[in-house]
């Protein structure tokens, strides 16, 4: 069994490594910038449109898995490009399914904000 932290102070290590990730997120991912800033104003907007609470939640909880799928498409390039600078299939094919998932996580938003707003 792998020795560590317990308890209370697992839980504030686990929160600090995740406040450090969020943190190289947005200093070194434009992406996660522009998709953060994405979130806060369409959040903002969901207050002034004319839906339930309930597809308004809906609505914030999709651009909550855009930035959590850019999170980890962000991780999966900093592994590969850790591993090495040659091109080679898999590490191409691990960037790009990476990207299809941002772009898969976009469309969800597109279709639950569509199918809300134009019902």
């Amino acid at each position: 069994m792998k020795p560590g932290a317990t308890g209370i102070k697992r839980i504030i290590d686990a929160t600090q490594y995740s406040m450090q990730g969020l943190k190289a997120a947005w200093v070194n991912e434009a992406a996660f910038r522009q998709e953060s800033v994405l979130l806060l104003v369409m959040t903002a907007i969901t207050f002034f449109l004319p839906v339930t609470p309930v597809e308004q939640a809906v609505m914030i909880a999709t651009l909550f898995v855009v930035i959590i799928t850019e999170l980890v498409n962000s991780a999966i390039e900093a592994v590969v490009d850790r591993i090495g600078p040659e091109r080679h299939e898999l590490s191409g094919r691990a960037k790009d399914i990476g990207s299809a998932a941002v772009f898969a996580s976009l469309c969800l938003v597109v279709i639950t904000w569509g199918v809300i707003l134009f019902r």
